[in-house]
């Protein structure tokens, strides 16, 4: 929902970052993997209950998914290769940063996390599964012109899932309450998303029809 606000005011910053990796030669999948590793240490360091450090690792991967896509523009080298890796290990982080609070607490936290990725399992395959049926219809995406896939709006989207992350390290307690929260506002997405997109390819589609 905030993606459309927040993107605009990251481009110039995350542009200046990526200036500065291409003149040192860095490619965009090597931030790509970078980031990922570095985000993937997380799941360690929530499970030892240091938050703070645990936000540090998030937060990183977070500029280092926003400065690939810099870059690989920049550099005239975007890809479907390089979107793909993109989002697929963007949604295994996103899973590991959940299982990290669920390993800190297990009995207070393992089922609100189990809840939580119960719903991003319903927002991701909403996600991913218009994106290729928009690609099948040539679905243009005008809102978000920078996506690798075609991007259906939602209640929850990157900077929802970002400042979520952000309350759950800086109050772990309440990880419990906080993460049942964003599961139902990302069920809602789904059920949205769903809908939406149901009705956009069924309106590409008769359009199709002779």
């Amino acid at each position: 929902m905030l993606d459309r606000w927040t993107m605009p005011l990251t481009q110039r910053p995350l542009r200046w970052l990526a200036r500065g990796l291409l003149r040192a030669g860095v490619g965009p999948d090597s931030v790509t993997v970078t980031a990922f590793a570095v985000g993937m240490l997380a799941l360690p360091l929530l499970a030892l209950e240091w938050y703070l450090p645990a936000l540090a690792a998030i937060l990183a991967n977070r500029l280092g998914d926003g400065v690939d896509g810099a870059l690989a523009r920049l550099a005239e080298r975007a890809s479907d290769a390089g979107g793909f890796l993109d989002i697929g290990l963007d949604f295994v982080f996103y899973a590991a940063v959940v299982l990290g609070f669920a390993l800190a607490d297990p009995a207070t936290n393992a089922l609100p996390a189990a809840l939580l990725l119960f719903a991003f399992i319903g927002t991701g395959t909403s996600f991913l599964a218009f994106a290729i049926m928009a690609g099948r219809h040539g679905l243009e995406r005008p809102d978000f012109p920078r996506k690798a896939f075609y991007y259906l709006h939602g209640l929850t989207e990157g900077t929802e899932t970002v400042l979520a992350f952000v309350a759950f390290c800086l109050w772990p307690t309440h990880f419990p309450w906080l993460a049942s929260l964003f599961a139902a506002a990302c069920l809602v997405t789904t059920a949205t998303r769903l809908w939406g997109g149901y009705r956009s390819l069924r309106g590409a589609a008769d359009g199709e029809c002779p």
